[in-house]
């Protein structure tokens, strides 16, 4: 018999916290997974491109070639998402994505691959991460509930974020020793495991899907419930442009700065891991922190997305850049987490992923346009104008999503309330504001 003092077994273990279910957990799980694969292949992509003779013009073809379909399909994804079991769209793009990132390691292990063979593969991936997103984020905001989900998105961002920093060292370090085609390897095979822990998804808490009019009567009423709220659609705006001029400058004037007044590669690649290790924190301080105001809190958190810039801009010693990009990684990261907090509590579940396709189809749509035309823009001002000019975007723009009033007094909800079945949090004293006015 056990004695009353010593503790039992069960007691012993450590008890998992009530906001962070089965789902939930498998969900964190593969995510890290798949983030430490995917992290690294990005790495190894590019150097088995240059390693066949191609250059920086050639990467970057093969990165528009992921980028591409990614465009093409995010709303198709976001309809389908919303219409089958998010967890089967979720296994099928994963099984895509591993058969993609196979035979792009198969062609760099055992042959001479040509440059069309990787872009084709790079957009198989991208068609996968396009049908993959919106499903994968529906499924995540529907596994939650209460007044604790805006800790449960904080910890599974910090979670996802380390894993990609660990992933994008770890995987860097085994293209030195083991070359591009091992690491695309091990990303199939993350791809695979992930997708064996989503098929044990439960959905059986999602109530069924009411027959539709079809995939364009789906994207028009995810549209309508889009275009509706004004503090969603006014900060997918606001990051359509942050997000494309933001990643000029880290894709192309970044590399360019660091070559000749920062020291090289090596100090860009660690100002990049200081953003990430940035995002890890900001992670960490939205597990305790609960902003009232949700989105205002989130956007001024946004301001400090322009010191990257500017710093390049003038340009700082490398000490001091590597400060800027740790700020703004976790600053970054305070308004990803009231962002996901935000649509969990306001967007219906049975359209969270048609929302949230519009919201990464209007984040991403402009990046390419904006990577292909810092050329001719540095060309046309200069290095150093057009960083000053990123960063003054980035400071408009959330200027101006301030300006709505939505923005600026959506608040965060503490009772719950059902919607469709599922729970979501209300405030029965606040005015509701955007679409659910």
């Amino acid at each position: 018999m056990t004695s009353p003092t010593t503790p039992t077994a069960s007691a012993r273990r450590p008890r998992r916290p009530t906001w962070a279910g089965r789902n939930y957990s498998l969900l964190t799980a593969a995510a890290v997974v798949t983030n430490l694969g995917s992290q690294g292949a990005l790495v190894a992509a590019a150097f088995a491109v240059l390693e066949t003779g191609g250059d920086g013009g050639d990467v970057g073809l093969v990165a528009a070639a992921r980028t591409l379909p990614l465009v093409l399909f995010l709303l198709i994804g976001g309809a389908v998402a919303d219409r089958l079991p998010r967890h089967r769209v979720m296994v099928a793009a994963n099984a895509l994505n591993c058969l993609s990132q196979a035979a792009f390691a198969a062609l760099v292990l055992t042959g001479d691959p040509r440059l069309w063979q990787m872009m084709l593969l790079a957009a198989l991936g991208g068609t996968g991460q396009a049908f993959f997103g919106p499903a994968a984020e529906g499924m995540l905001m529907s596994s939650v509930s209460g007044e604790q989900a805006g800790r449960a998105f904080a910890v599974f961002r910090m979670a996802m974020q380390g894993a990609a920093l660990g992933g994008a060292a770890v995987g860097g370090a085994m293209v030195a020793v083991v070359g591009p085609g091992w690491v695309l390897a091990a990303d199939a095979a993350a791809f695979a495991v992930a997708g064996a822990l989503r098929a044990f998804l439960d959905v059986g808490h999602i109530p069924p899907r009411a027959p539709g009019g079809g995939l364009l009567a789906d994207l028009r009423e995810g549209w309508r419930e889009f275009s509706g709220r004004a503090w969603l659609w006014a900060v997918v705006v606001q990051f359509s442009i942050a997000n494309a001029v933001v990643s000029a400058a880290d894709a192309v004037y970044g590399p360019l700065v660091a070559r000749d007044h920062l020291g090289g590669a090596g100090p860009w690649g660690l100002a990049l891991g200081a953003f990430g290790a940035g995002t890890v924190a900001g992670a960490v301080l939205m597990t305790r922190w609960k902003p009232r105001r949700l989105l205002l809190a989130g956007t001024l958190c946004v301001f400090p997305l322009a010191l990257p810039s500017a710093a390049l801009a003038v340009p700082v010693p490398i000490g001091v850049l590597y400060v800027v990009m740790f700020v703004a990684g976790a600053t970054i990261e305070v308004f990803g987490v009231s962002w996901m907090t935000a649509l969990h509590q306001e967007i219906p579940e049975d359209k969270l992923s048609r929302v949230s396709a519009y919201d990464w189809f209007g984040s991403v749509a402009l990046v390419p346009l904006a990577t292909a035309a810092a050329g001719p823009a540095e060309e046309a001002f200069g290095r150093t104008a057009a960083l000053w000019g990123c960063a003054g975007l980035v400071v408009l723009v959330t200027a101006a999503a301030l300006c709505v009033p939505d923005v600026r007094n959506l608040r965060r909800r503490t009772t719950a309330v059902v919607q469709g079945g599922t729970e979501h949090a209300s405030a029965d004293a606040e005015r509701p504001v955007g679409g659910l006015g």
